[in-house]
């Protein structure tokens, strides 16, 4: 039998990897960011961040296919650029975006249960308290029985998009498309940055990349992968984004916003279809944050082998990587001292800088690995534009989390020159869990 014909994971599954990793918490992270930014052209600002997953998902399904291996992204840079300190502290990057995406899950966790509370039960300690139990919980599940929740996975995505189509269909007849009108949309200024801060819930199609050694007939199930997962998932928050806007009165955004989604199921569903939305995103969300430890635990362990993280990375705590426990306490740190709207700012720069370097390095090997030249290079300018755009706007609305994007740049640059002192091998340790 062929290699082509060897893999596990068939079309199927492997559109089920790129839905599973971008419907996860993000959906329900930002969807009020977005509505409170762009208003009534929310929907745009989702196309707008979807076509920016598109361009990229071209660049990925040609590397995935040239380069199939479980490191993904960091492989894709290596291959194109080297390991030098530039790519080290990309890598870092991607890792601390990780780390980011986890307190938005957790934050989102905590908005959307405090909503079974009590109105006046201290809701400061209880948010944070909440948050930080969404953390606390996946992390300990990851040390002691990872696999079982592992195998819950394929479910946990079928019912989100089963709940997503109810929500959809019963609260179409309730739209308000007078909402939706160009008189209600904020100024393209804001609607574009809007695009870009919620640009994290789409970045989950990368796990495709990490599972591409386990795919059937790579050469055409890869590329169709990439753009089936993403396309279907930029129709599936287009749609969601219509729902809320021409459900949820402007009156309400502001007050509503962590947990809007559920506000928009009330008119259809009643209360029943609130607190349905509330239970659906508590499970999203904290599989999401268990799938996210479960990965970038072992992520943190290869870049520890190739001396980009410290030695203690490789070490194990009951037999799984010691990176879960600095996972969870750094992700704790995170969550609980920015906002919402801060976190999903940081996680989308970061994601956008690695999107515009994997692009520039599919452009780089580009006939190595039979792509078009073009489409990558215009994927990489998109990206730039669009985390310039994303900058831009947070100086002026958001500096503190500005200054923290650039400090957070800034300490994995400098972490990895000086990780770089011990460095001695040029080759990856890409199959330390095969």
């Amino acid at each position: 039998m062929s290699e082509e014909k060897q893999g596990k994971i068939s079309l199927l599954g492997a559109v089920a990897i790129g839905i599973g990793g971008m419907v996860g918490g993000g959906i329900f992270a930002v969807l009020g960011v977005a509505v409170t930014i762009a208003q009534g052209a929310t929907p745009v600002a989702f196309a707008l961040a979807g076509c920016v997953a598109m361009l990229t998902a071209y660049s990925y399904a040609k590397l995935s296919v040239a380069f199939p291996s479980q490191g993904g992204t960091v492989v894709f840079l290596d291959r194109a650029f080297g390991m030098d300190s530039l790519v080290g502290g990309l890598n870092f990057v991607l890792w601390l975006s990780y780390l980011v995406t986890l307190s938005l899950y957790a934050t989102a966790f905590a908005s959307y249960a405090e909503t079974f509370f009590p109105a006046g039960w201290h809701p400061s300690l209880l948010h944070h308290a909440l948050i930080s139990a969404a953390i606390v919980v996946p992390m300990l599940v990851n040390l002691l029985g990872a696999e079982l929740i592992s195998k819950s996975e394929t479910f946990v995505v079928v019912l989100k998009l089963i709940l997503l189509a109810v929500v959809l269909v019963s609260g179409a007849m309730f739209i308000q498309p007078a909402r939706m009108a160009v008189s209600h949309w904020a100024p393209m200024s804001s609607v574009v940055p809007a695009g870009m801060v919620i640009f994290v819930a789409y970045e989950g199609f990368e796990l495709i990349a990490n599972a591409a050694e386990d795919i059937r007939n790579p050469s055409v199930t890869l590329p169709r992968a990439f753009y089936c997962s993403v396309g279907l998932v930029v129709v599936l928050y287009v749609l969601v984004a219509i729902l809320t806007v021409g459900v949820v009165p402007e009156s309400l955004v502001a007050s509503s916003k962590d947990f809007v989604l559920a506000v928009a199921a009330k008119p259809a569903l009643g209360r029943f279809g609130f607190f349905l939305v509330g239970a659906a995103a508590m499970l999203a969300t904290l599989s999401a944050i268990n799938a996210t430890i479960y990965g970038n635990a072992r992520l943190g362990f290869i870049l520890a082998k190739d001396k980009e993280l410290p030695e203690i990375m490789e070490r194990k705590v009951w037999n799984q990587p010691f990176g879960v426990l600095i996972t969870g306490a750094i992700t704790l740190a995170l969550a609980n001292l920015l906002d919402l709207q801060s976190i999903a700012m940081i996680a989308s720069a970061g994601f956008l800088l690695i999107f515009a370097a994997v692009n520039l390095a599919g452009a780089k090997l580009h006939e190595s690995i039979h792509g078009r030249r073009a489409p990558m290079l215009i994927g990489a300018l998109v990206c730039l534009a669009a985390l310039g755009t994303l900058l831009w706007r947070s100086a002026s609305d958001n500096p503190k989390a500005c200054i923290a994007f650039f400090v957070f740049l800034l300490c994995a640059f400098l972490f990895e020159v000086g990780m770089s002192r011990f460095r001695t091998s040029s080759k990856r340790a890409w199959h330390a869990f095969r």
